[in-house]
């Protein structure tokens, strides 16, 4: 099951958010307010000036707790790019439900529009989403210990959806191919929330006309629904 598989508890190399003790009842509501404040700051003031005082303090929360769960800034950066990841597997496994799309493309359409949804409903994700792993912490694969792009990860997962449900090519060249997919998307959706919060309209129909255009080169016509 692709579609399932995308789901963050399916995933065995989905990151989980820095904690101390398995996340029950009150400790996912704590652990969830701090990065609620912290996704605050990081909107109000930008990434760099984030401190554990300061989500502390938002989050009217002793400093204690703050470290019980996120050991420094760091730490509360990489728990909001996990959070942001899982919602946005999460948004794009609703999406594709919802819609149902009939071929490959469709599919990614879903991918896409639930992508720009994340800049209009996820506090923090514009800033935190495409900071650089040095500032924001790197995710690592649970096998070998290396750094892994988050990019790379939702590729390889989003490739199994497109062979298996929609009939592409399986293998590396299509996870690499998803790979550059979204790092061209990444950068356009990027420039459409920069020039306007909402989000640009003519950017984001330009950002999907661009990655259309580069994999149908690859893999045939496939008409946007």
């Amino acid at each position: 099951m692709p579609l399932h598989d995308l789901l963050p508890e399916n995933d065995k190399r989905s990151n989980l958010l820095v904690r101390t003790e398995p996340v029950q009842g009150r400790s996912a509501a704590r652990i969830d307010a701090l990065l609620d404040a912290a996704a605050f700051v990081v909107d109000q003031t930008g990434i760099d000036r984030l401190t554990t005082a300061m989500v502390s303090e938002r989050a009217e929360a002793s400093i204690g707790t703050v470290y019980r769960y996120f050991p420094d800034r760091i730490a509360l950066l990489q728990g909001l790019r996990d959070r942001a990841e899982n919602r946005y597997r999460l948004a794009v496994v609703a999406e594709i439900q919802d819609s149902n799309p009939t071929n490959w493309w469709g599919a990614v359409e879903c991918a896409l529009r639930a992508f720009a949804q994340m800049y209009r409903a996820e506090p923090g994700f514009r800033i935190i989403r495409f900071t650089d792993v040095a500032r924001a912490g790197a995710e690592r694969d649970p096998d070998d210990g290396d750094a892994v792009e988050w990019s790379d990860l939702f590729a390889e997962r989003f490739s199994e959806i497109l062979s298996e449900e929609y009939g592409l090519p399986a293998g590396e060249e299509l996870a690499f191919r998803l790979g550059v997919a979204v790092q061209i998307a990444d950068a356009l959706i990027t420039q459409a929330f920069m020039a306007d919060p909402a989000g640009d309209e003519r950017m984001l129909i330009e950002a999907q006309a661009v990655v259309h255009s580069y994999l149908t080169g690859y893999y045939g016509g496939a008409p946007a629904e």
